[in-house]
């Protein structure tokens, strides 16, 4: 590329302007990562907030302004990063989920719409008013599905639990920052192995997202996957290991009438089904994500209620 050419970031006649630096960065995301340039601007954009500090009108207004050395180099370096696959929610340090906004960071799993099915038909089945009614979000990462589903039902008694120090600090800094949002979300959060310390008959219940994919799982080695946490993603026994082990236990932990409501891979929903029948759970059905892949199941402990 020529010294003046808007890939170098350098402009021959002064300094970039906001939009012409959008413009460049844009480009250089989808040439890296071989998306459209609509896909790119808006992660450009994303990017442009948080490293300006301005809100959207600000970055539409100013986009003619010439910017200074500094924040070229910021925006540029920012965009560089994302051209080589780190993902916008790493580099902007949050992530919109449900009705919030969450921070992340390296170190927990970026929360995605697809999970949003899980929320939803969560919060269906909590009934309202919701006192007394228990929740335990399984492997809770950033929390964003815990924090959700207390902000809608403050009523009822939502718990999390998460074997990563990083993971649970981050969850226990998303409190705050949903209260900085207007939104008061209790959840009580432990440092654990899944269902190690909790108590038999003492859930309604269970929701998660765990590990489902393959060790060797070529996903693993493309896109953001890249940098987020292995042990958040992967599995063993080609996936289904951690719902072996969760649906084991789920099956003495969950009060009479209980549920468990988990996230998993498109092409598992029938051995995952088939792991809860094997716990003398009830398989309720199956609802699928945006894509129209059947991504969330449900079972219900078979026990009457007392």
């Amino acid at each position: 590329m020529g010294a003046g050419s808007p890939e170098s970031g350098v402009h021959a006649a002064g300094p970039l302007t906001l939009d012409a630096c959008l413009r460049s960065g844009a480009g250089r995301i989808a040439a890296a990562r071989g998306c459209d340039m609509a896909e790119a601007m808006m992660e450009a954009r994303l990017i442009a907030l948080h490293v300006t500090g301005l809100d959207a009108a600000g970055l539409l207004m100013r986009g003619p302004e010439p910017l200074s050395a500094s924040v070229t180099e910021a925006l540029q370096a920012a965009f560089e990063r994302r051209a080589r696959g780190e993902p916008v929610a790493y580099l902007t340090g949050e992530r919109g989920f449900w009705e919030h906004r969450f921070r992340c960071r390296p170190g927990a799993l970026i929360p995605r719409p697809d999970t949003e099915i899980l929320v939803e038909w969560a919060l269906e089945l909590i009934p309202n008013p919701a006192t007394g009614y228990r929740v335990l979000d399984l492997g809770t990462g950033t929390g964003a599905i815990a924090l959700s589903l207390s902000a809608a039902r403050p009523d009822a008694d939502v718990f999390a639990v998460d074997r990563s120090p990083l993971a649970l600090a981050l969850a226990r800094e998303n409190v705050a920052f949903l209260r900085d949002q207007g939104a008061a979300a209790a959840v009580a959060m432990w440092r654990g192995d899944w269902l190690s310390a909790v108590r038999p008959e003492s859930i309604d219940l269970l929701v998660g997202n765990p590990p489902y994919l393959a060790a060797d799982d070529p996903h693993l080695c493309q896109g953001d996957l890249r940098f987020e946490p292995h042990e958040a993603l992967a599995a063993d026994e080609e996936g289904l290991g951690d719902y072996r082990r969760l649906l084991r236990a789920a099956s003495t932990v969950l009060r009479s009438g209980g549920m468990v409501l988990f996230e998993h891979g498109a092409d598992q929903v029938e051995a995952v089904a088939e792991l809860m029948r094997e716990v003398g759970l009830q398989v309720v059905g199956t609802r699928s994500d945006l894509g129209g892949n059947p991504r969330v199941t449900a079972a219900r402990s078979p026990r009457a209620r007392r």
